[in-house]
């Protein structure tokens, strides 16, 4: 497991081919929906035998992003691709909150909340955070894309 804060500013970068990417409203339903349309892009390209890990994952970033990322009226983008040469899968979730989110220092507790980056450090290969403007990318990668 990799955490990377990515210096590169979002917009100046260009895309990779082939992004999958849907907007979401800030509202509960969008955490399922970007969990289903992760699953169809996955499966658009040929399956992944880390769907589980990056559903999850996609899972976690969105409802982070509804929790802490995302200002009333406002929503999310959630963009997937495919890692060069079929090597994985990069998923971004972009909102326009402020601060920077970071896994947190300890993992106990009996709160239900807290815990939705230690998943993502913990599964994903690598994740980091790009700053944009307004807001951030958190994004992950989880290699091996075929079963």
């Amino acid at each position: 497991m990799t955490t990377e804060r990515d210096p590169r500013h979002v917009n100046s970068e260009t895309p990779p081919p082939s992004p999958h990417e849907r907007l979401y409203r800030r509202e509960r339903r969008s955490v399922p929906a970007a969990r289903a349309f992760a699953r169809e892009a996955l499966a658009d390209w040929g399956g992944c035998g880390r769907a589980d890990d990056v559903l999850l994952c996609v899972s976690e970033l969105a409802t982070n992003a509804l929790l802490y990322g995302v200002p009333p009226g406002r929503g999310f983008l959630l963009r997937l691709w495919p890692l060069p040469g079929g090597g994985g899968v990069r998923v971004e979730v972009h909102d326009s909150g402020d601060g920077v989110p970071a896994v947190p220092l300890e993992s106990g507790g009996s709160d239900e909340g807290g815990r939705g980056l230690l998943l993502v450090s913990e599964l994903a290969d690598k994740w980091g955070v790009t700053e944009r403007e307004p807001g951030k990318v958190v994004w992950f990668e989880c290699g091996v894309l075929a079963d």
